[in-house]
């Protein structure tokens, strides 16, 4: 008489081989190639930005980019629970969705306007952005070496935008704008988070985005055609798709190690730039473009060091 195998006692199915090597990296390499992948399919959005911004609105790109990231969000909304709603800073998630939809549409005008390599570079000075802040209106000790590495930061940005000399194009300002308002949704996630899930935080943004970008959208709206819309469709799903590998990579590996791979959307925006929009960056952007990321890398060191030491005292005391 033969006995059937306990199901319990069955050999557990070993992993494809893709997954087995995915597991056997570790947490840093993992995040660091999440990020990669990540910022280069929100260069791909910008590109499809860029292109698509020829030809229609800017608000009205800006809307289904937004709506998008609505539609993505209620279903895990509908999962968890319409509980995970329930907030008392409705007017903070409102302001951070306003600075959010400033900031996007400052960023989306000058993709149009000047070269991608130039607005994404001038992006990347929100670390500086946010030190004077900090320094000015936060009441922070940000200490003579991190004031220094932004001065440096910013002369990185001046490098680009020139806006002393005859190359420069007054949609830069737009860039640094959109820079501004970037830097001031860091700070309002920075007050949420004390109280708010990341999954509420998500919401409310994708909510109240949608709704400051629906407004503009409405009285320039002009029909897509059939081409337009499935690009306004990929530019939203490539949008968020990138947005999540960044935010997933960034969690797995450690900030100092992972967020500097976050920089190869110069990169990827530079090359880009060449191969589709035929522009060619002069050399005062490559120069300005190693400043800015130099400076910013230095900065989030001196951050990490400086949260490393405050650990290190306060497991000791």
């Amino acid at each position: 008489m033969t006995t059937e195998p306990d199901p319990a006692e069955a050999p557990a199915k070993e992993p494809l081989p893709i997954i087995a090597a995915w597991q056997r990296l570790s947490p840093n390499v993992r995040g660091a190639l999440l990020v990669s992948v990540g910022a280069f399919l929100l260069i791909i959005m910008a590109s499809l930005v860029k292109h698509i911004g020829q030809s229609l609105p800017p608000f009205e790109v800006l809307f289904i980019r937004f709506l998008a990231g609505l539609i993505v969000m209620l279903p895990v909304v509908w999962r968890m629970g319409f509980k995970i709603l329930k907030t008392s800073k409705l007017h903070l998630h409102a302001a951070r969705g306003f600075v959010g939809f400033m900031g996007n549409t400052l960023f989306f005008f000058a993709l149009i306007h000047i070269s991608l390599a130039d607005t994404v570079t001038i992006q990347f000075s929100r670390p500086l952005i946010l030190l004077v802040i900090a320094a000015l209106f936060l009441g922070e000790d940000v200490g003579p070496r991190r004031i220094m590495a932004a001065g440096v930061g910013f002369v990185g940005v001046l490098m680009i935008t020139r806006p002393f000399g005859e190359g420069f194009d007054p949609w830069a300002l737009s860039a640094l704008g959109g820079a501004f308002f970037g830097s001031m949704v860091v700070l309002t996630v920075k007050l949420l988070t004390r109280t708010e899930g990341t999954v509420t935080i998500m919401f409310y943004f994708a909510l109240f985005t949608t709704l400051w970008a629906m407004i503009p959208a409405i009285w320039t709206w002009q029909d897509p055609t059939p081409t337009e819309w499935a690009l306004m469709i990929l530019t939203g799903a490539v949008g968020i798709l990138g947005q999540g590998l960044f935010t997933h990579g960034l969690g797995l590996g450690e900030t100092s190690f992972v967020m500097p791979f976050d920089y190869l959307r110069i990169v990827y925006s530079f090359i880009f730039g060449i191969i589709i929009f035929a522009e060619i960056p002069g050399y005062w952007s490559f120069i300005g473009a190693a400043v800015i990321v130099g400076s910013s890398i230095y900065l989030l060191r001196r951050e990490q060091a400086k949260k490393k030491t405050a650990k290190t005292a306060l497991e000791e005391s």
